[in-house]
């Protein structure tokens, strides 16, 4: 079995509303929103069973989670842990962020660019690097968090961390194995709600699959399937994969043989179309296959006139004799190679198929070529396929070829990438696999295999 991991950033705080650098110190509390965003993430995970809670002591993130476990329901009280403090930023700790960068340009800007390069000094005079301490603290958390949560355990266990903005991206990068470069690569929104499923076998390998990140659909029950998270300056596109098809519902190998949406497939492009109703797109891409272009075609029902292109490159991957096939007749004939499939895609040659690299070199210049003709305000749909978008999301995660199981795509599941600084510089992945307007702010069973 396996472990899953809810990791949620505090509710809004007096220093967030004021725009004040809080780091570590103790200085700021919770708004009357932030109480009432730590309420609403803990209804929506209301009757999920919760094994532990873990918690930052300082008091934004402290209150957050007796909030949210009081509003959930189970009866738990957080343990608080010294290793969810945030970001030691002490000489600027309670300057507005615009003071911090009139007071002091070159180390906000590198803090802005290049956070893992920023050095500070204490008190003291002594120097220190904010993100690799903490880069070490978060992998500590990970260890002792590991060590009483076996991910090979055979009894489920779903954990809570309540944190902040910066000790949960170094969470959440340390979990990936990605290093601190990869810090402004992720977004971590107020009382937003991300789900990682972790599993281990009888050798102790660690796989870690990402099935959410960001997510702040359940912050605003209100609005026809939430909302998503604010837009910046910059380009934006929205990564969406197809609705389901009768041979995914099957477990058939589908590939490029051109299957249509099925009912249930063609009520997920409506529900997606829904949730997205109100974002106001330029331009709309989508694979050259039916599934997509359906899916695609359901969600811009409500922007009549923003043009649909078709992209060779997004087409799903040639699964060549597989295609048509259920599993256990893959595992008949190919029983080896599926099994390398599963373990190290991409080792795999497909018979007369494709491999991950061809995917992966075809997609990513498909998606750059999109990105690169977006002007500054615009924003992008693009529907395509569950490896195609794994594919993607791996690059811009900072990911490779090995890695695309730890990513998961939902039929109909929204991810919002953003290029704050331009197509041509790293991108922001806003929100991954969001899929609250499916059903649920999460998948409620436990975390399957990888």
């Amino acid at each position: 079995m396996s472990l899953r991991i809810l990791l949620v950033r505090h509710g809004l705080s007096s220093f967030n509303l004021e725009h004040r650098i809080q780091g570590r110190d103790d200085l700021s509390s919770l708004t009357e929103e932030g109480v009432k965003q730590a309420l609403a993430t803990g209804e929506a995970l209301r009757d999920l069973p919760i094994t532990a809670a873990y918690s930052s002591p300082l008091r934004r993130a402290h209150d957050t989670a007796t909030a949210l476990l009081a509003a959930q329901g189970g009866g738990l009280e957080p343990c608080l842990d010294d290793d969810l403090l945030e970001v030691d930023l002490a000489p600027w700790s309670g300057l507005l962020s615009s003071e911090v960068q009139e007071r002091f340009p070159e180390a906000y800007r590198t803090w802005k660019q290049h956070p893992q390069q920023l050095v500070l000094q204490r008190a003291d005079g002594s120097s220190y690097a904010p993100i690799p301490e903490l880069m070490d603290q978060a992998r500590r958390f990970v260890d002792r968090l590991l060590a009483e949560h076996n991910p090979s355990s055979p009894t489920p266990q779903t954990v809570l961390v309540v944190g902040h903005n910066a000790i949960l991206r170094c969470t959440l990068l340390t979990l990936l194995g990605l290093e601190a470069s990869g810090f402004r690569r992720l977004r971590v929104d107020n009382a937003s709600l991300s789900v990682l499923n972790l599993s281990a076998d009888g050798e102790g390998d660690l796989s870690v699959q990402i099935e959410s990140l960001n997510g702040t659909t359940h912050l605003h029950p209100e609005v026809c399937g939430g909302r998503l998270p604010s837009k910046g300056s910059g380009p934006r596109l929205l990564l969406v994969r197809h609705g389901e098809t009768d041979w995914n519902r099957q477990g058939r190998f589908q590939g490029q043989i051109d299957i249509p949406l099925n009912e249930n497939g063609r009520a997920q492009a409506a529900a997606a179309g829904d949730f997205l109703r109100k974002v106001s797109f330029q331009r709309a891409y989508t694979s050259s296959m039916a599934r997509p272009r359906q899916t695609a075609e359901g969600i811009l029902s409500h922007h009549p006139g923003v043009p649909l292109a078709s992209v060779r490159d997004l087409v799903e991957i040639g699964h060549g004799e597989w295609e048509g096939c259920l599993e256990s007749e893959i595992s008949e004939g190919w029983g080896e190679l599926l099994a390398a499939w599963k373990r190290a895609p991409e080792t795999v040659q497909m018979p007369n198929g494709e491999t991950i690299h061809d995917v992966w070199d075809r997609s990513l210049r498909g998606w750059n070529t999109i990105a690169a003709s977006l002007h500054s305000d615009e924003t992008a749909l693009v529907v395509a396929h569950d490896a195609v978008n794994k594919t993607i999301l791996c690059a811009l995660l900072g990911l490779g070829p090995a890695d695309i199981w730890a990513v998961k795509q939902g039929n109909g599941g929204v991810t919002v990438i953003d290029y704050p600084h331009g197509p041509d510089q790293a991108p922001v992945v806003v929100c991954l696999n969001q899929t609250a307007h499916l059903g649920g702010v999460l998948d409620r069973t436990a975390a399957g295999a990888l």
